[in-house]
Formats: structure tokens, C-alpha cells, sequence
């Protein structure tokens, strides 16, 4: 599997906000994402994600053979912005339930995935419920209970004590090291061997 992203670029209000993004991915490998605020990280994160129309350029997934895969880019990833995703009145399991069901793919047991954030015993309490570090440990159990080769994470790490950001950072070793391709916006390195970079706004 390999990601392509050629001459992106990204409006907004008919002002460019990134222009001639270029990079390649392989399975199993990773890209830091920085930049100063406002530089365009998220724009380019969700141009990425198919989140956003295209100004310019291009993103393509091919496979093992060089054919493209079919459909929209956003079926194949996981997207987790700065907005955790959740409904607050739903509790932690139908939450994951309904995530789950909607990205298709089911991987882990939303169970499973409450114990890689250590947050099994919060599994029948209401979202709104949960502190805000707790909150974003619930978003990243999002991203393990449903099978998609590629995560895009904006500022995943924000609000997490040392103890939680080590723990996302050892589920993006294990996702890279099983063959997913990373892309993460953030200012703390995951300490992944083949880790890349890209500065926006230079």
C-alpha cells in the first residue's frame, strides 16, 4: 500500500491556505505534521482526509500491484481532529457502538479497546461525564475498534498526561509496525523508526 499526495492545495474563502503539498507513504510508515498556528496543518490534514474539496493536486491510495484503490479516501482512514467525535448523552458504549458500526471493519471489541486506553471501568457512563483527558483517551479507542489502514490525527496528544500520551504513542508504533500509514499533526515526536516530516508554511 502507498499514499501519494501530489501538488495539494487547499482554499478557504478563496484564499490559499496550503499550496504544492507533495509527499509519498509506504505501509508502515509515519509523517509528522508542523507548523505555526494557523499555518494550515488541519486544512491539510482534512484535504487529505477528503474532508475538504482539492484547490489543487491530488491524493491517491495504491495498492501492493500499483492500482488505485476505488472509492473516496475518506472510507479507507480514520480521521481525529481536534473535536473528539462523540454525542455527551450517549453513554462510552454506544458511543464506540455507533462508531463502530459506521466505519465498518469491526477490528477490536469496543471492550478491547477500552483496555488499551485503560478506561474499561467507564464503559456504561455518560461521555459527558468523563474528564477532558478521559474524553480524548475515548476518541483514540475510536480509532482501534474499527479495521482502516490509514489514521489522520490532528493534535491527538492535547489534554493527555505523560502516562496517556505514551500509550497513543506505543498504539501508533503497533499500528505502523502492522503495516497502517500515520499522518499526525503535532509538536511531540511518536519515536517511530520511519518517521517523516513535514513542516507547513516554509
Amino acid at each position: 500500500m502507498k499514499l501519494i499526495i501530489k501538488n495539494l492545495g487547499l482554499t478557504r474563502a478563496s484564499q490559499a491556505i496550503v499550496s504544492d503539498i507533495s509527499f509519498k507513504l509506504q505501509a508502515g510508515e509515519a509523517l509528522i505534521v508542523t507548523g505555526e498556528n494557523g499555518s494550515g496543518k488541519s486544512t491539510t490534514l482534512r484535504g487529505i482526509a477528503g474532508l475538504l474539496p482539492l484547490n489543487a493536486g491530488s491524493v491517491k491510495l495504491l495498492d501492493e500491484t500499483g492500482k488505485q484503490f476505488e472509492g473516496e479516501m475518506r472510507e479507507y482512514c480514520h480521521y481525529l481532529g481536534h473535536q473528539n467525535g462523540m454525542k455527551p448523552a450517549l453513554t462510552v458504549r454506544e458511543n464506540l457502538d455507533f462508531w463502530q458500526k459506521f466505519c465498518g471493519n469491526a477490528d477490536m471489541t469496543i471492550e478491547e479497546a477500552l483496555d488499551e486506553v485503560d478506561l474499561a471501568h467507564t464503559i456504561d457512563l455518560p461521555f459527558s461525564y468523563l474528564s477532558a483527558g478521559m474524553k480524548r483517551r475515548v476518541s483514540i479507542a475510536r480509532l482501534l475498534v474499527s479495521d482502516r489502514p490509514i489514521w489522520i490525527v490532528d493534535e491527538p496528544t492535547a489534554g493527555l498526561d505523560a502516562h496517556s500520551v505514551k500509550m497513543f504513542t506505543n498504539l501508533c508504533k503497533a499500528f505502523c509496525a502492522g503495516g497502517g500509514i500515520l499522518i499526525a499533526a503535532t509538536h511531540l515526536p511518536l519515536g517511530i523508526e520511519t518517521e517523516k516530516t513535514l513542516e507547513i508554511g516554509r
